[in-house]
């Protein structure tokens, strides 16, 4: 079969054509996007910024779940029955946001067999990742899960378009990440330095060679 030499759409260009009326609303850095036991009405859709996700226990402990870019839905839960939301969402950066009542992404779920599969796709990622971060947390030492966390990070600040989300954490949101204490982020970051793995000019630079961590 010949190409046409065309490449097929992207998930991100699927959702962006096809989701149902929305209304983008424009978050500065900072602001809170939702908050943890609001009543759950509709799913959100990234289509430009960076926005942290938050759980507060019963006990008051805080705690970041996860950093989502541009591309990633969240509140997504609303559309099973979900009746509050379980996280809070919060801005890393000037962000444009979709919002998208539930009754209308279940009727475009419905009608368009590829947005459906689409999201059914990005639902199983988003499930694999939370095994891997549950998995990286249960067996994997706090200088591992740092790597990761600042491999992760500087995959979704790639692009340009963005200011540098490392501009926007700091060690203690990295430390709320990781699961582990400020002073130790700062001994893990300062040994990473010296390896040569990241480098301060001006701004935090992440590079792929801190991967060898991982391998360890």
């Amino acid at each position: 079969m010949k190409s046409t030499g065309r490449s097929l759409p992207s998930a991100t260009q699927i959702f962006s054509s096809a989701l149902p009326t929305r209304k983008i609303i424009e978050y500065r850095a900072g602001e809170t996007i939702i908050t943890q036991g609001e009543e759950c009405t509709d799913v959100h859709y990234i289509d430009e910024g960076i926005v942290k996700l938050t759980s507060v226990s019963n006990r008051g402990r805080g705690a970041v779940l996860g950093i989502l870019s541009s591309g990633d839905f969240f509140g997504e839960s609303c559309i099973s029955g979900q009746s509050v939301y379980l996280t809070s969402a919060i801005a890393l950066v000037g962000s444009k946001v979709s919002v998208i009542k539930r009754k209308a992404m279940l009727r475009v779920l419905e009608e368009e067999p590829l947005v459906a599969m689409q999201f059914m796709n990005y639902l199983l990622q988003r499930n694999l990742r939370m095994e891997q971060n549950l998995i990286d947390h249960l067996f994997n030492s706090s200088e591992k899960r740092l790597a990761r966390t600042l491999l992760l990070l500087a995959r979704a600040g790639d692009g340009g378009k963005l200011p540098a989300i490392f501009d926007k954490i700091n060690q203690d949101t990295l430390a709320e990440m990781v699961g582990t204490t400020r002073s130790r982020i700062n001994f893990f970051m300062n040994k990473f330095r010296k390896l040569g793995f990241i480098h301060y000019n001006g701004g935090l630079k992440v590079y792929g060679s801190l991967a060898r961590v991982l391998e360890e």
